[in-house]
């Protein structure tokens, strides 16, 4: 039974060691990313069909532009809205991997009654 509570504390130890390096660097280090445009808006610039792009259909939500809208600092805004977008991934990801284990567990469970 130690073995598993063993097993079990090391997983939440590296889960929480790799969401601290990623809170780190969505909340500091993006802050810091360059304001330039990106790869396809400099191509689309320098072959002039820029002008054609049209808004998002969600570039009036709180998050869009990689900015927290109502926050006036950038490199603060950035910063948090980085940390949101962890923390949305980590929690949709581990939505999915709980659903995906209940039903796993479900199905095993069928497997084993029915025989």
């Amino acid at each position: 039974m130690s073995g598993l509570r063993e097993s079990r504390k090391r997983l939440f130890v590296f889960i929480a060691a790799g969401l601290l390096v990623c809170f780190g660097l969505a909340g500091l280090v993006s802050g810091f990313a360059s304001g330039s445009p990106d790869g396809l808006e400099k191509v689309a610039g320098d072959q002039g069909f820029l002008e054609t792009a049209q808004d998002h259909a969600l570039a009036g939500s709180p998050l869009a532009g990689y900015q927290v809208q109502g926050v006036s600092n950038g490199r603060l805004s950035g910063g948090l809205a980085g940390l949101a977008g962890v923390s949305l991934t980590f929690g949709l990801g581990l939505l999915v991997f709980s659903g995906t284990r209940a039903l796993r567990g479900d199905r095993r469970d069928a497997v084993i009654t029915d025989s």
